[in-house]
């Protein structure tokens, strides 16, 4: 099965971020986090790691501030429910690791706990985890989307934007 968006990847990449898959605005439209209530391209610039406020189509310009982007799940689309995740987890994973021991950006990014917690196998809090894939350090971030409005905590988007440009 094909992946509904390509990864945006490349070598010497500050960052990777890596959603639990795409949703189905951005499998429609054919870039990166395009609900127009997805707060992802706000908080990029909000915080510093874009000094443009980019629009979804415009993704591609991330690897200009040596950010990439990829999901858990390539090859589905919808929201985290709507998803196989029991039958795709352990490819998905596999998948994961590979590409981003290949890339080798100095951090991994999960764009939702939902991601991270299916990569990394169990509950986790937000921020920095202790897990490594080679010297990548792996982080979990709280979701853009506007269906998760009620977890949202900019605050931790800002920590990561600091370590990022340490």
């Amino acid at each position: 099965m094909p992946d509904v968006l390509g990864d945006l990847l490349g070598q010497s990449l500050r960052a990777v971020l890596c959603g639990t898959a795409v949703g189905t605005a951005s499998a429609q439209a054919g870039a990166y986090y395009a609900h127009k209530q997805n707060k992802f391209w706000r908080i990029l610039h909000e915080t510093g790691l874009t000094p443009e406020l980019l629009q979804p189509h415009q993704y591609r310009d991330l690897l200009r501030y040596r950010i990439g982007l990829t999901d858990f799940v390539k090859t589905h689309s919808g929201m985290d429910h709507q998803l196989p995740l029991p039958e795709l987890r352990e490819s998905a994973r596999a998948r994961l690791r590979a590409t981003i021991a290949a890339c080798r950006p100095r951090l991994l990014a999960f764009t939702s706990k939902a991601a991270g917690q299916n990569f990394l196998g169990g509950k986790r809090e937000y921020g920095e985890q202790v897990e490594l894939i080679a010297d990548t350090r792996i982080w979990i971030l709280p979701s853009t989307s506007g269906a998760a409005n009620g977890s949202w905590r900019p605050e931790i988007w800002h920590q990561f934007a600091d370590r990022v440009r340490s």
